[in-house]
């Protein structure tokens, strides 16, 4: 199979303070994987340091071998909600185009077989009907639903979403991992940050388990064993069931 992420030895510290130490593992092309541990553990951290939206202390990353900078076209990222500008004044079907530019080129505007494919990215997560809504009108299942539309319309090979769905509707949930499994099931390769552990089994393969250290990779029955889990959650046990994660 081949490799889609390696990451090899990478730490971030965020003023002094280690957020992740010197983490490695790879991906296979065409999975869906959830990184997981508990709050501070740096999930998100990690997602962004390999995509280099943060600074790395150090470490390497390659995507499909290669450095993310050759690749950039073939990586879609979708950010937590609470990162996003719900009022800045952009309608849905233009956030949706968004997603052609990184192949148009910064340059080129989008002509009609872009509009017509971001269209269809919309029907795709059942969001036509809002096309020319502005983006802050709409409920926070709408506006996630809307930004995997803009995912797809990258055309990606690698998609990457951080905390996707937290406070969305359970519709909006159904609809989201059933896209993403589809992409997967096209070869495609799927990370999410995800920290619902009660449906990790149903929604991914492998899991990456982390509290600032990489505590184990995975398939998921592997890791959401008690004995994997407490070396993750041990400072958190008084508010997880271990019982209720044992597969």
């Amino acid at each position: 199979m081949t490799t889609a992420v390696s990451v090899r030895n990478l730490s971030v510290s965020y003023h002094g303070n280690q957020a992740l130490r010197d983490i490695s593992f790879t991906i296979q092309q065409g999975k869906m994987v959830g990184i997981i541990g508990p709050n501070g553990a740096g999930k998100s951290t990690l997602l962004k340091s390999m995509l280099e939206l943060i600074t790395r202390d150090k470490g390497h990353v390659h995507i499909l071998g290669k450095p993310i900078k050759e690749v950039r076209k073939e990586i879609a990222y979708v950010p937590q909600r609470n990162e996003t500008d719900w009022t800045f004044p952009i309608t849905v079907i233009d956030t949706v185009l968004l997603g052609t530019y990184p192949r148009l080129g910064l340059f080129h505007r989008p002509k009609k077989q872009h509009k017509d494919w971001a269209y269809a990215c919309l029907e795709k997560v059942g969001m036509e009907a809002y096309s020319n809504r502005q983006i802050g009108e709409l409920s926070g299942g709408q506006q996630q639903r809307v930004f995997i539309a803009r995912a797809l319309a990258q055309d990606a090979t690698l998609f990457c979403l951080d905390e996707p769905f937290v406070a969305i509707d359970v519709t909006s949930e159904e609809i989201i991992v059933s896209i993403l499994q589809e992409l997967r099931d096209q070869g495609k390769t799927v990370l999410v940050v995800h920290h619902d552990l009660s449906k990790a089994e149903t929604y991914f393969e492998e899991l990456v388990l982390l509290n600032k250290d990489l505590i184990d990779i995975g398939p998921v029955k592997k890791i959401l064993q008690p004995d994997i889990m407490m070396k993750a959650y041990a400072s958190q046990l008084s508010f997880l069931k271990l019982n209720e994660v044992r597969v």
